[in-house]
């Protein structure tokens, strides 16, 4: 196993070195990204899923059967991903897309945290911001969806009377095609691929850096906590992801 770099400055010392030998890298992110703008990962003990049973507020059955349940629920996701602001990892991130210095960030996040940074990041669990029809396929956002919200008494409706499903990826549901394409496309090109802030635990999402491991491509982790794939790991980062990603993008001068 990769011995793990708890030390800022070394962890991105290591980082830098292996973008410098990468040609095209591919980023993976997951929740642990956004966790220094407010907004509570998933499976820790203060996460999204510690009190609640994801099967009863987040599962494509549950919306079908009570809406107004699993609406309670994203209702206030989405009210504490609005005052949220990308944290100095989302801006090193979009800062080193921008230069090129990385490839795309395809991420598992529905916050719009990448996107606020200036990534053109590829989402592909979804948006929180976002309510779309099951029936119609109708889909609203922003501040339409806040007015709906209120409008129908916490249960957005669309204009043919059904009730809109939040526009992330539920449990019980496919990713959406052409994302999910996108990414293995990806994945299969790059010669890095860096997971930062991800468990590497949900699927398909967590195939990706396997995907291009099989074609050679070299692997980083960036996360505080164990991943499923630490075993495989070229690099392996324990240091808080706000304080070694701008030191990266630094060193490159972005």
């Amino acid at each position: 196993m990769t011995d793990a770099l708890d030390d800022p400055e070394a962890a991105a010392a290591a980082l830098v070195a292996a973008l410098r030998r990468a040609r095209r890298t591919l980023v993976l992110t997951g929740a642990g990204v956004s966790t220094a703008s407010g907004i509570p990962d998933f499976r820790g003990p203060s996460g999204l899923w510690a009190d609640l049973d994801p099967r009863e507020v987040g599962h494509i059955d549950a919306f079908r059967r009570d809406p107004a349940r699993v609406w309670a629920f994203y209702a206030r996701r989405i009210a504490v991903v609005r005052e949220a602001r990308p944290n100095p990892a989302h801006l090193a991130l979009a800062a080193l897309e921008r230069a090129g210095i990385v490839g795309r960030v395809v991420t598992q996040n529905v916050d719009g945290l990448h996107r606020a940074a200036g990534s053109a990041a590829i989402e592909v669990h979804g948006r929180l911001d976002v309510a779309e029809c099951l029936g119609c396929g109708a889909r609203i956002e922003g501040a339409e969806l806040d007015e709906r919200l209120r409008a129908g008494g916490g249960v957005p409706r669309c204009a043919c009377g059904r009730a809109l499903k939040p526009g992330v990826v539920l449990f019980g549901e496919l990713l959406p095609a052409a994302a999910i394409d996108e990414a293995f496309a990806l994945a299969e090109e790059a010669d890095l691929v860096l997971a930062a802030g991800t468990s590497l635990e949900v699927h398909p999402v967590a195939s990706l850096p396997s995907a291009a491991r099989a074609r050679g491509a070299h692997f980083a982790i960036a996360n505080r906590g164990p991943t499923a794939l630490d075993d495989v790991a070229d690099v392996r980062v324990e240091a808080a992801l706000e304080e070694v990603l701008p030191r990266v993008a630094a060193a490159f001068d972005v």
